[in-house]
């Protein structure tokens, strides 16, 4: 009787140099984008700014980033991505030192407007070089390692920020990551390889039909949608997590960096498990299982009321299991939906989908949400409904393309 389960192929140490740089690259993006949320209390006064301006500095990387996805979705393909990788990268480096130098509104607002910019792209490339240089049966594992960035700027990268700006001022987080990303900058360009393999495919003729045609591809269609509600539900429940911990549920602040610590260290242990899983016992099967568990979760999360610090570390903790859980298995399968020859422009209307959409979730949820005379949060269950709404349509989505996928002949 022979087996037939799957075989995960070992990867080379290439191969492992590749998905340890390109965390890396993912995790100083992250840093980049959540770092501005913490400082704000130092920067508000620092820069003599109103909450609206720096609710618009926030906003303006968001949206920035999006718009710039879309921008050179159509040249995505047309470039080595090694080589496109690292001009948005420098590009990125510049823009955080431009931050980390800001001396006033105007001119924080414009640094933010140009990281923003630079770093819209740079997740799109390391998605498709991740899709370029592993097989389907591999993608599993190259994302949760992956996804790991986020709960390393969790653990690490938040504190760490936060520690630099009490000491040295808000401006030393910034300044830190300019020069750490210098570095990172000089290693893709020693040792990363070329990444061209998609340049042998005949391209379109104007980088408007590159772009139109990516977006017209019916098989397209389904992911795109997808990737639009997963990011709407999340966004809409994050922003206000920790106001929702603290005046809901009635946890001391003091102890808040208690609740993403251990949530952070259970995401850096599970997100290359979730991955291996994905890999072994199929993509489909294991995201399912993870919207489950969001649903279920979220459902809890949103209705806590007066509970000790152990149980909302462990809800805490279940809910970013599932919601990696569906995370890591989907990038995994909608790397291989685009074609080599459209998967840079694919990848970057993707990330541009993300941050537009997460830009509307949060504005939406600002609607819904209001906040009582006793500070607490109402409405907040809504929001939970929604995040349930939007995981089973995305599961349904997410199942048309397995099925496109497989009709492909891909796994």
């Amino acid at each position: 009787m022979t087996s037939t389960a799957p075989v995960l192929i070992p990867f080379s140490r290439y191969q492992k140099f590749v998905v340890g740089l390109l965390a890396t690259l993912q995790f100083a993006v992250i840093i980049d984008f959540m770092l501005m949320a913490p400082l704000g209390a130092m920067i508000l006064p620092a820069l003599s700014m109103s909450a609206r301006q720096f609710g618009l500095v926030v906003s303006a990387y968001a949206f920035s980033a999006g718009l710039a996805g879309l921008v050179t979705a159509g040249f995505a393909d047309r470039f080595d991505r090694k080589k496109l990788l690292l001009f948005f990268y420098v590009g990125f480096v510049i823009g955080t030192l431009w931050c980390g130098l800001a001396a006033s509104f105007e001119t924080l607002l414009l640094a933010r407007i140009v990281t923003g910019i630079f770093a819209g792209v740079i997740g799109s490339t390391v998605l498709a070089i991740a899709a370029d240089l592993f097989a389907p049966q591999s993608r599993g594992r190259v994302m949760g390692v992956l996804q790991t960035a986020f709960a390393a700027s969790q653990v690490l990268g938040l504190p760490v920020g936060l520690y630099l700006a009490n000491h040295w001022g808000w401006h030393a987080p910034f300044l830190l990551l300019a020069a750490m990303g210098a570095a990172g900058g000089v290693v893709i360009q020693l040792v990363m390889r070329p990444v061209t393999d998609h340049l042998a495919i005949r391209q379109e003729h104007t980088a408007f039909r590159h772009l139109f045609n990516t977006l017209a591809a019916p098989q397209h269609w389904a992911a795109f949608a997808a990737v639009a509600l997963l990011t709407t539900g999340g966004y809409m429940l994050m922003p206000f997590s920790s106001a929702f911990t603290v005046n809901n549920i009635g946890i001391d602040i003091g102890n808040l960096p208690f609740v993403y610590l251990f949530t952070g260290l259970s995401t850096i242990v599970t997100g290359p498990l979730i991955g291996r899983a994905a890999d072994a016992f199929g993509k489909l099967r294991v995201f399912y299982v993870g919207s489950v568990v969001t649903v279920v979760m979220v459902t809890i999360y949103t209705h806590l009321s007066n509970v000790p610090l152990p149980w909302v570390i462990v809800v805490n903790t279940v809910l970013f299991v599932g919601i990696f859980s569906r995370l890591i298995p989907f990038q995994a399968m909608v790397a291989g939906v685009p074609d080599p020859a459209h998967r840079g422009a694919f990848n970057a209307v993707s990330a541009a989908i993300q941050q537009l959409s997460g830009g509307v979730a949060s504005m939406l949820a600002g609607h819904i949400v209001l906040i009582g005379s006793d500070g607490k949060l109402q409405h907040f269950d809504w929001v939970g409904y929604i995040l349930v709404a939007t995981t089973v349509v995305a599961a349904y989505l997410v199942w048309r393309v397995q099925r496109d996928l497989l009709a492909r002949g891909q796994k």
